[in-house]
């Protein structure tokens, strides 16, 4: 009894030797079929993942591979052009993705820019403008109690709910935008932010800053809204009984380190739809991004949480 024989199904061929193929054919008769391949290629490669450095090490290979099997030395410089043509059309789709996300990052940072002036003038506005509608209450209450003496402890009761008003708009317009970040710098503005946060949640939080000149506008408003959210974060969600700000600069880079002693979180769960912790770590990934800065979040469950931001100086 015979068993008949199954046809072995060929594999796929990987990311190497479909490019080593096209590689080759277009070393060989330089169509713009050929050429179209190394574009198509590139594309596929950008949308899978494949890095620079990869497609590199892939493009070095198919051309020694091209180098060994050519028509010989008096040939070489042709192929040695054609294979750089190859490359440069693979890589236009990382070019222009390079490009886009520019693009994307220089919007972002417009778009930081309008809403930080925007938080600006509403913390005048509450201040400034509200601060001097409550001295008008004040003004007109005095003149009630002077022509109704008997409702005078009921003034004053008033009177004193409008003081505690006042002490939580001024609270509220320091921490939209502190003017102590713009007269005195990041490091100020950070130690009077860790003092501000520790008293109001009981929270001890210690911080080693110091930088020899200050940052620009953008670079302090970015670093500080990071530090802002993380402090928020240490309080509202990770039950923290302590936290520390480090500050510091090596080799033109200023580094600033955020940590608690809180529950943590899984990084898994950081994007999940409706979770308010992710927001506002994704919101200190884009301040980041938006002036060129690296930012790094290690956490795990009842671990504490790390967070590590670096910036070069201009």
């Amino acid at each position: 009894m015979t068993h008949a024989t199954r046809p072995r199904h060929k594999s796929a061929p990987t990311r190497e030797e479909l490019y080593r193929t096209a590689l080759a054919e277009y070393v060989s008769d330089g169509s713009e079929n050929a050429r179209g391949k190394a574009y198509d290629l590139g594309r596929a490669f950008l949308k899978d993942g494949v890095s620079l450095v990869e497609l590199a090490a892939m493009h070095h290979s198919a051309l020694c591979e091209a180098l060994r099997s050519g028509p010989g030395k008096a040939a070489t410089s042709d192929v040695l052009s054609r294979a750089a043509e190859f490359l440069s059309e693979s890589l236009s789709s990382y070019e222009m993705a390079h490009r886009g996300f520019q693009e994307a990052v220089g919007a972002l940072r417009r778009m930081n820019e309008v809403l930080e002036e925007e938080i600006k003038r509403i913390a005048y506005a509450v201040h400034d403008e509200a601060g001097q509608l409550l001295v008008a209450v004040h003004l007109a209450l005095a003149d009630v109690a002077r022509e109704a003496p008997d409702s005078r402890w009921r003034i004053e009761t008033i009177n004193d709910l409008l003081k505690k008003v006042e002490v939580q708009l001024r609270q509220f317009s320091h921490e939209l935008r502190p003017t102590i970040l713009d007269d005195l710098g990041l490091v100020p503005a950070i130690r009077s932010l860790a003092g501000a946060v520790s008293k109001r949640s009981n929270l001890p939080i210690r911080v080693s800053a110091e930088i020899p000149k200050r940052l620009s506008s953008s670079a302090e408003v970015a670093v500080y809204r990071v530090v802002q959210e993380a402090l928020t974060n240490a309080v509202k969600h990770a039950q923290a009984r302590s936290a520390s700000v480090e500050i510091l600069e090596q080799d033109s880079t200023v580094h600033c380190i955020i940590q608690d002693d809180g529950v943590g979180f899984s990084p898994e769960s950081v994007n999940q739809k409706g979770e308010r912790k992710g927001l506002g770590l994704l919101a200190m990934q884009e301040r980041l991004n938006a002036i060129g800065g690296i930012i790094q979040f290690e956490s795990a469950p009842m671990r504490g949480t790390t967070i590590r931001l670096s910036l070069r100086r201009p």
